[in-house]
């Protein structure tokens, strides 16, 4: 019986909260708030329903404050004040503005006193206050608080809130919480049944636990049988959702191998160069994006949101110069010596990562997302796919599309082609084989810039970040058949994909091991890779 009182109480006072004019609120909260200072638990019980009634925002700080019992009144005029020790003196704040007015000794003030019946009261209209809130945030939060506290005294609020609810998944969320309390704290069964019929329904990690917990405790067998099965159900949901999540993390990380690959797969495929400074151009990227979004955040703040759009042609200028005088300045003196041009790209890598060093120093360096980029979409099972991850699966296809029209619709594209597929007869064409070499290894050097905007958006920037993403970039290239697009596209997909699935089981050392290992066997039986390239050179 007092559990129904205090839920009748509660009841009540929210009933008074909706019925409060608005242009009456202020008044009522701050009238409410002073004649807590009574001493009678009945008058504190009436200043408690106006303050809850009052809508004012300032509402909860105050009650928490007294749930807390830092609530006091100043003696000399009755102000209520929530106070804080600091030392011999005590801090005063004004609940009315939330500002602190002063400090005053012991002897000044008094405190507000609260019993376990105003306690109690307190907190039911505490979690009315935000499971009511107009911010479907707050009210989103307030339900998970439930379903991990699971108290059965705030279902009359919570039943009040789901009536109320406009928002279809925080009414979700709600739904959810209510037939956890009901499972873990009622004694009627068939309500401990239905309870376990709605949480069926949500496939989280949470319910998974809740619905574990009941399956192995001492109830009824009728509960642990319908819990017993509502977990088996969840399980094989949540393991389905967990392999989308594994194929999307997948798709991820491919896009970004792709994107680093790309680049590599079109300068190896043209000119047989093994260039392992390729991941030292990423890095370049990615320190012209950290460099664009400082220029923005100290002289343009307003438009932080467009940085990432200036970065990515910058990004591709500036490595594709980079990429241009690598060619001209150390590559073509070195052709038909491929070990040679490996050591010599190797060494370059780390005068290009100390030049980082001294310029930007060996720390990791802060790169922003645009709000555009930030946050996330919540899928059923737990399942949430970042925004930024879709943003570069969405650019890596863009880049691989822009590419195929580079290579199919233009005289640049059309003698790449023929340079790739037969040096010797290009050049007697009177195509300038060398000129096309510079401008390749500069599309490729480019194409790696814009790989490091992606990784920027996702990774430390820092002057190793080439390093991470080389051997994987050489291993997409060879998988997928040198030189060809599409080989590199399913490549870096499958690799992404595996290394997904295997990491869980293996580990990321292991599973990168075992993919290399697989890749290594496939090479035995498909020299070319999945799509090798036709031509005379090639052939020969």
């Amino acid at each position: 019986m007092p559990g129904l009182k205090a839920a009748f109480l509660i009841l009540t006072l929210l009933a008074v909260s909706l019925a409060v004019p608005n242009t009456a609120k202020a008044a009522n909260f701050e009238d409410a708030l002073a004649s807590l200072a009574t001493a009678k638990t009945k008058a504190k019980i009436t200043a408690i329903g106006e303050i809850a009634g009052s809508g004012d925002e300032r509402a909860a700080d105050a009650l928490n404050a007294f749930l807390a019992g830092k609530l006091y009144y100043r003696k000399s005029d009755k102000k209520v004040l929530i106070v804080k020790k600091s030392g011999a003196v005590y801090v005063l704040t004004d609940p009315l503005t939330a500002k602190e007015i002063g400090q005053a000794p012991k002897s000044k003030i008094r405190k507000i006193r609260v019993n376990n019946r105003l306690r109690k009261l307190l907190r039911g209209v505490l979690g009315g206050l935000t499971l009511l809130s107009k911010d479907p945030a707050k009210r989103m939060k307030a339900a998970n608080a439930v379903f991990k506290s699971r108290s059965l005294s705030v279902i009359p609020t919570l039943e009040q809130a789901i009536a109320r609810e406009s928002d279809a998944k925080v009414k979700a969320r709600l739904v959810m919480a209510r037939a956890a309390v009901w499972l873990d704290k009622s004694n009627d069964e068939k309500l401990r049944l239905t309870a376990i019929e709605t949480l069926t329904e949500f496939a989280v990690p949470e319910v998974r636990a809740l619905l574990g917990a009941v399956a192995n405790s001492k109830t009824s067998e009728d509960i642990r049988a319908a819990a017993a099965k509502a977990l088996a159900d969840i399980e094989g949901r949540l393991a389905f959702w967990n392999g989308v999540g594994n194929v999307f993390q997948g798709l991820s990380l491919g896009s970004v191998l792709l994107l680093a690959a790309v680049g590599l797969a079109i300068t190896f495929g043209v000119m047989g160069v093994i260039n392992m400074a390729h991941g030292e151009l990423v890095m370049i990227g990615a320190y012209t994006t950290f460099v664009v979004q400082e220029v923005f955040r100290n002289y343009f703040p307003g438009a932080f949101d467009f940085s990432i759009l200036v970065a990515i042609p910058a990004a591709f200028l500036v490595a594709g110069a980079f990429g241009v005088a690598i060619e001209r300045g150390i590559i073509r003196y070195l052709y038909g010596r491929p070990l040679e041009t490996l050591l010599a790209t190797w060494g370059l890598s780390l005068i290009l990562q100390q030049l980082v060093r001294t310029i930007f120093g060996p720390t990791n360096r802060e790169v922003g997302n645009p709000s555009w980029m930030s946050g996330a979409v919540e899928v059923t099972g737990g399942l949430v796919l970042t925004y930024n991850r879709m943003w570069i699966i969405v650019f890596s296809l863009m880049v691989l599309g822009a590419l195929v029209i580079v290579a199919k619709k233009t005289a640049f594209g059309l003698q790449m082609r023929a340079v790739t597929q037969n040096r010797g007869m290009a050049s007697s064409m009177g195509i300038r084989t060398g000129w096309i070499d510079a401008l390749t290894f500069g599309l490729g050097s480019g194409i790696a810039g814009m790989a490091g905007v992606a990784i920027s958006q996702i990774d430390n920037v820092s002057p190793n970040l080439g390093q991470s993403y080389i051997i994987d970039s050489f291993m997409v290239v060879v998988f997928g058949g040198v030189g060809n697009l599409w080989g590199t596209l399913v490549g870096a997909f499958s690799l992404g994909i595996v290394n997904k699935f295997l990491e869980p089981f293996a580990g990321t050392v292991l599973a990168k091991i075992l993919v290399l290992i697989a890749i290594i066997l496939f090479i035995q039986k498909r020299p070319r890779g999945l799509f090798a390239l036709k031509g005379r050179a090639v052939e020969s």
